[in-house]
Order: C-alpha cells, then sequence, then structure tokens
C-alpha cells in the first residue's frame, strides 16, 4: 500500500450531516438511492447518489447521520447531479454499509 503525507489527508474535507431526504433513483444504471444531506449553515444540503439498495431503503435514511467527502467535483448520474461521496465500507458479499458517527454530532462537523 502506498503511504500519504498528512496534508494529502487534509485535503479531502469529509463532514457528518444529517439526510433530510432520500428517494429511489430507478434511472440510474446500477441499483441507487437520492440522497439529500444537510450539513448545517457553512456548507448547506447537499445531493447525492448512493449504491445503497442492499442494506437501506430511503424511508429508513432519513434522520440517519452519515460521513460524506464535501469537497469532489459534482458527478453526473442518470442526469442528476451527485455533489457530496457517501462513505461506506463493503460488508462481506461487497454490499455497502453506510460509516456514520457512533453518537449524535453538529452537522457540517470536520472529521479529523
Amino acid at each position: 500500500m502506498d503511504q500519504i503525507a498528512y496534508a494529502d489527508f487534509e485535503q479531502v474535507d469529509i463532514r457528518a450531516g444529517t439526510v433530510v431526504d432520500a428517494q429511489p433513483f430507478p434511472e440510474a444504471r446500477k441499483p441507487a438511492i437520492k440522497l439529500w444531506v444537510d450539513f448545517g449553515g457553512e456548507i448547506g444540503t447537499r445531493q447525492s447518489s448512493a449504491q445503497l439498495t442492499i442494506h437501506y431503503t430511503p424511508d429508513r435514511l432519513i434522520g440517519r447521520q452519515v460521513l460524506a467527502v464535501v469537497n469532489f467535483p459534482p458527478r453526473r448520474i442518470a442526469g442528476f447531479e451527485s455533489q457530496i461521496l457517501v462513505l461506506g465500507v463493503p460488508d462481506e458479499n461487497g454490499a455497502v454499509v453506510l460509516i456514520r458517527p457512533d453518537l449524535k454530532v453538529p452537522d457540517g462537523g470536520k472529521m479529523f
């Protein structure tokens, strides 16, 4: 595994936010859910397409805190602008499991 400098890590802006809306995304090539995540005043609400359909349904995501990279350039996915990268890790079958804080934290809190 290649090592990186701490300065490289500092360039990735990972923040905590709360999912305020989640909708099915049938237009996506791979099964996905559209998410709107509130990061608080400085960043506001950003949207993302996330391949979370194995373990999550849209209604069970609303109100959940997540961690996301907020400083990647936006990507277009099936006509939808994905502005953030919501973070997860694969389970034993490769399905995404979200990374989230153990306790409630302020929206917009930066990971360090």
